[in-house]
């Protein structure tokens, strides 16, 4: 399990006037987390802090990060960058390490330090959705997310978790399976539809692009407790359309807001050095975020 990685040392004390942050990916203009951090720093008094946002493309990451200045405190990265974010990173936290890749790059003295805080916002979330533990779950798609959903299902106990994939499951994958020593069967999206109440499934979590199309979905004779998609704008996403289409009798699809919170406050403290502040971050989020 990871849990309570320590934290490392900024580069300058959190709170520093002039810091700055900001979240880096392609497409990022949708991205929400400018409302979580601002309301967070609002929330903490750290008036001399901002958080922006900057499109930056696959293979981009390594020179925008090479030129950024000593003000900069950390960056919040989405994809395409995780993977690119970790190979930079002098250092990282397990969840990084395990899952081969990051979605936040903090400054210490000695260079950047990679962490993975979307497997504690998945974690968070699925708790709040209703699965405090989890036995058995389906993880949709197998890129750097649904490597975050297979660590954090573990660590909510999952000890079988079928993974639902286009291709082949990619190195990264295989190799995080073989470390958790979970039962991992692989299944090909074109070899059938997927099974929303297949017997003992606890979990469905959804890790496919906001763009991708759904799976062939049908309802079986149970439900799964959560089923969740990690996408939250723009919503209804493809999988959570295609879960609708289902008919009354289909689960209600949790939306990606809860994990993208979660993962934000951890953010906060790492970048900052104090406790995020939950509610206040819920509250903006509920007030600036999607409809």
């Amino acid at each position: 399990m990871v849990r309570g990685q320590p934290r490392p040392v900024l580069s300058a004390p959190a709170p520093a006037a002039g810091r700055r942050a900001g979240v880096v990916g392609s497409p990022v203009a949708h991205s929400l987390s400018p409302v979580l951090h601002r309301a967070a720093y609002d929330a903490l008094g750290l008036a001399g802090w901002s958080y922006d946002r900057q499109d930056v493309p696959a293979g981009g990451l390594a020179d925008h990060v090479a030129r950024l200045g000593p003000e900069w405190a950390g960056l919040s990265v989405t994809a395409p960058g995780k993977e690119e974010a970790l190979a930079l990173a002098e250092g990282c936290g397990t969840a990084a390490r395990l899952t081969g890749a990051a979605n936040t790059l903090l400054r210490t003295p000695t260079g950047w330090w990679a962490e993975n805080t979307d497997v504690t916002g998945l974690r968070a979330a699925l708790v709040e959705a209703g699965a405090p533990s989890v036995r058995r779950a389906v993880v949709v798609g197998g890129g750097a997310t649904a490597r975050s959903a297979l660590l954090a299902l573990a660590e909510l106990g999952a000890t079988e978790v079928t993974l639902l994939l286009r291709d082949r499951p990619r190195r990264g994958t295989q190799d995080l399976v073989a470390r958790l020593g979970m039962s991992v069967p692989v299944l090909r999206l074109a070899d059938g539809a997927l099974d929303l109440g297949a017997a003992g499934v606890d979990v469905v979590v959804s890790t496919l692009p906001a763009d991708a199309p759904a799976p062939r979905l049908r309802l079986g004779v149970g439900d799964p407790t959560v089923v969740m998609d990690v996408v939250y704008a723009p919503w209804p996403s493809p999988f959570a359309r295609a879960v609708g289409a289902l008919g009354p009798e289909a689960p209600s699809v949790v939306r990606g807001t809860g994990m993208l919170l979660h993962q934000a406050v951890r953010q906060v403290e790492l970048m900052t050095g104090q406790n995020g502040p939950v509610e206040a971050m819920r509250a903006a989020l509920a007030a600036g975020g999607p409809g």
